[in-house]
């Protein structure tokens, strides 16, 4: 792997990304002004409950979100130098699988029945003429990227249905690696398997991105799987990041939004069984009719009348880009949280574990 000190680190950049669906003559909001950055090696954790907008932001970047119901408004999608919302269906098809890939939540919806694991793997190779890959090139890259997830290559003539659950998974992971992206996009690729194969998923994942120097978008609601994977970390509500920070800032620090604190709160102790679980009130709110204000006001402990009209902005921390969007944190407001009160993570949910 190259020294990548020397290069431009920075790899993907997502700023102020609006995305709209037209459904019933509703629009549904679901992301409201996203931005992040992940550099070249890094690893991002997409975190929160279903409906918060991970996976849309997530399909975003790649661009498969169905034309005919999507809007983007507002936003911009760089990477490494490209302008993806520019690009036609044809330039974005050269970049998918090539140097943007998709890990898909469930191998049973995603992959082929009727195809052989060596078939779809081959696809991704074939129309990305960009590889400039020989026939037997392809043949050696298919035998590489199974053995990388696990497989023998010898079951590459195999079908699908002819695979366990966990191995389908490693299946879908050799064909989202087998091109060598520079950027992979996780959608809880670990939701439907066993603890066992679930490490054994993570280790391959990580083994890959340190073998290559390859970016990781994790979206997931597993906050073990977080703090074993990932660099940096974005908690998604109702289509916004509330908090953004390196890991040690979300699972260590002292600073957190109060949906944060709740995710954490709802986790069990496994160092203390008399620990009664916090879980958050309430549901998200219905993305056609957002509430004004804080987005998470009629669920929050903490909830100002200010929260209920006005859009907070984000609190940065003193040092890196640790930020949390909530109005408990400006001195100005009666009864705010200064620097130091809210306590760990760790402290009010427990330690996690993978």
């Amino acid at each position: 792997m190259s020294d990548i000190s020397s290069e431009r680190r920075e790899l993907l950049r997502v700023s102020d990304l609006h995305v709209e669906f037209t459904s019933a003559k509703k629009v549904v909001h679901a992301v409201n002004g996203v931005n992040f950055t992940l550099d070249r090696g890094e690893t991002l954790a997409l975190v929160g409950e279903s409906g918060a907008g991970k996976t849309v932001t997530g399909m975003s970047i790649l661009r498969l979100l169905p034309d005919t119901a999507t809007r983007i408004p507002k936003g911009s999608i760089i990477f490494d130098g490209i302008d993806l919302l520019s690009l036609s269906f044809e330039e974005m098809r050269k970049l998918r699988g090539s140097r943007l890939s998709l890990i898909f939540q469930d191998p049973m919806v995603a992959l082929n029945p009727v195809m052989t694991v060596q078939e779809q793997i081959f696809e991704v190779l074939f129309y990305n003429n960009a590889l400039h890959l020989s026939r037997r090139e392809m043949e050696e890259r298919i035998d590489e990227a199974l053995e990388l997830v696990g497989i023998p290559p010898s079951r590459k003539k195999s079908y699908p249905h002819e695979f366990s659950g966990g191995m389908r998974q490693r299946v879908v992971i050799a064909i989202a690696l087998v091109a060598k992206p520079d950027l992979i996009i996780a959608d809880e690729p670990t939701t439907a398997l066993d603890v066992t194969i679930q490490a054994q998923v993570l280790s391959v994942l990580r083994n890959y991105r340190a073998r290559q120097g390859t970016s990781v978008i994790l979206i997931t609601h597993d906050l073990g799987i977080v703090a074993e994977l990932c660099d940096k970390v974005a908690i998604m509500y109702s289509g916004e990041i509330v908090e953004y920070g390196y890991i040690e800032d979300i699972f260590e620090g002292e600073i957190h939004h109060p949906y944060t604190t709740g995710l954490f709160g709802s986790l069990p102790n496994l160092t203390d069984d008399s620990t009664r679980l916090t879980p958050i009130r309430g549901l998200m709110p219905d993305p056609t009719n957002l509430p004004d204000g804080c987005r998470y006001w009629p669920r929050c402990p903490h909830c100002q009348e200010r929260c209920r009209v006005e859009i907070p902005d984000y609190y940065h921390a003193a040092q890196g880009i640790h930020r949390v969007k909530c109005h408990l944190y400006n001195s100005s407001v009666p009864g705010s949280v200064g620097m130091g009160e809210s306590g760990s993570l760790a402290a009010k949910g427990g330690e996690t574990h993978a």
